[in-house]
């Protein structure tokens, strides 16, 4: 009987960049739940504060080459990739020159918000989607962590939802405490959008504030199941998460969480 395949995406994981607890969280887990006999594969950003050099990226050019659109513009995707250490794993890394280059992740040196995180956003999430297409390595579940992959639950179940590759897909998504203020430029909402097959309105409809409040509730709508990373999430995501009859996993302790995910994700997996 084959392994259940676990796709992680993350935008932030040690030892590449740490932002808030996500980063640690990740980088525990994804090795954890390899050992529990499942296949595991991980997509992130690939940041310019990343070094290239240090961590042995290199390029998979036959994976390179695809072209995505955002907001009538096509985006080169560069894949790139590395082993993460100690956990004979590979690291799938998600490049553009002109989105991703800059040494800084989400604000300049002046603390001050990129105003193409919006695109970024939309570029990373349709880019996951496409390079798993590619990549030819269907996923039993997807885990989505934070708000930079809240489009991935809603595009698998419109845009993305008669590709073969992800017939049975389940799509787990995690919050995280780490909220921004900022809120995009308008047009969010069209930057999200497929110019050669647009999604409905009623679909775009929560991402149209451009918000982390909106992108969180978006992830949350329509996520298969939800998983509470950080105890201190905003209180708007408890109440949502209170009502939902989704399985919910709570914020869990150092000690407990690899454990709790494991059986999580085998609870999520085995629901029809």
């Amino acid at each position: 009987m084959s392994k259940k395949r676990i796709l992680f995406v993350v935008q932030e994981m040690l030892p590449y960049l740490e932002q808030s607890s996500m980063a640690k969280i990740i980088r525990y887990l994804a090795p954890y739940v390899q050992k529990n006999d499942y296949e595991i594969r991980l997509l992130m950003p690939r940041f310019g504060t990343i070094n290239e050099k240090r961590h042995r990226l290199h390029e998979v050019v036959r994976l390179s080459g695809i072209n995505i659109t955002v907001n009538d513009e096509d985006n080169p995707l560069i894949i790139k990739v590395a082993s993460l250490p100690e956990a004979k794993m590979q690291v799938y890394f998600l490049d553009n020159e002109d989105l991703f280059k800059r040494k800084t992740v989400f604000r300049d040196d002046t603390n001050k918000f990129h105003n193409d995180n919006d695109i970024r956003t939309a570029f990373f999430c349709k880019g996951v989607l496409e390079t798993v297409v590619k990549l030819g390595w269907k996923p039993d579940l997807i885990h989505c962590n934070g708000w930079m992959t809240s489009l991935i639950p809603m595009y698998l179940k419109t845009m993305y939802k008669d590709e073969p590759i992800y017939d049975g897909t389940k799509v787990v998504y995690s919050l995280y405490e780490n909220a921004f203020p900022e809120i995009f430029e308008e047009g969010f909402d069209k930057k999200v959008d497929f110019d050669d097959n647009p999604l409905e309105s009623e679909h775009l409809e929560i991402f149209k504030s451009g918000d982390f409040k909106g992108l969180n509730l978006g992830g949350i709508k329509y996520s298969d199941a939800i998983i509470v990373g950080n105890e201190n999430i905003d209180p708007t995501f408890k109440e949502e998460i209170a009502n939902t009859d989704k399985p919910v996993l709570s914020a869990q302790g150092e000690s407990e969480y690899l454990d709790a995910y494991v059986n999580y994700f085998k609870e999520v997996l085995e629901q029809a």
